[in-house]
C-alpha cells in the first residue's frame, strides 16, 4: 500500500495572511474525505500551491497560551475568562506568524512502511503528501495508518490475529 490510497485528498488548505480567527474556523468545519467534522491540522500554501508550514490545533493553543505562563503558578494568578480573552486577542495574528514551517511530508508513492516511519521518527500524527511536482494532493493521519494497520492484525485471512 501506498501514502496516495489512505491519505484523504486535500480539500482545505489555509494562506499565510490568514487570521488565527479564520484559521480556527476553518480546522473546525474542515471536510475530511465526505464527512465535515474538523480536522486538526492544515497546510499552509502560497498563491503558487506551494508548501510553507502547516497549523495545527496545538499552534492555536499555543497562541492563545502565552509562553511566559509556563514559569507561573496559574492557581494563584488565572482569573475565570482568562484563556478567553486571551483567545480574542490572539485571533488577529496571522496563519505566516505562527505555522510550523518545518513540515514533515511523504510523497504519494510511499510505502505505508515510510510514512509509518516518518511519523514515528518525526513525531507527528499527520503528514501532507506531495506529488511529483512537489504540490500537497492530500494529507495521511495517524488514525487511518492505524486502522489499516490492524487489519492486518486482527484479519486472519493475512496471517495476523489467532
Amino acid at each position: 500500500m501506498k501514502a496516495k490510497d489512505l491519505m484523504i485528498p486535500l480539500q482545505e488548505y489555509l494562506k499565510p495572511d490568514n487570521t488565527l480567527k479564520e484559521a480556527a474556523h476553518l480546522l473546525m468545519i474542515a471536510r475530511r474525505g465526505e464527512e465535515k467534522i474538523g480536522v486538526k491540522a492544515l497546510p499552509v500554501l502560497d498563491q503558487s500551491g506551494n508548501l510553507l508550514g502547516i497549523l495545527s490545533i496545538g499552534d492555536i493553543l499555543k497562541a492563545v497560551h502565552p509562553a511566559y505562563m509556563d514559569y507561573m503558578n496559574l492557581g494563584s494568578f488565572a482569573w475565570d475568562g482568562m484563556i478567553e480573552t486571551f483567545a480574542q486577542k490572539a485571533g488577529e495574528k496571522m496563519v505566516k506568524d505562527l505555522m510550523t514551517k518545518k513540515v514533515i511530508t511523504v510523497r504519494d508513492d510511499s510505502t505505508l512502511m515510510e510514512c509509518v516511519d516518518h511519523m514515528l521518527k518525526n513525531k507527528v500524527k499527520r503528514v501532507p503528501v506531495l506529488n511529483k511536482e512537489n504540490r500537497v494532493v492530500g494529507m495521511l493521519y495517524e488514525r487511518d495508518v492505524f486502522y489499516e494497520i490492524t487489519k492486518s492484525m486482527i484479519d486472519e485471512n493475512t496471517g495476523g490475529g489467532k
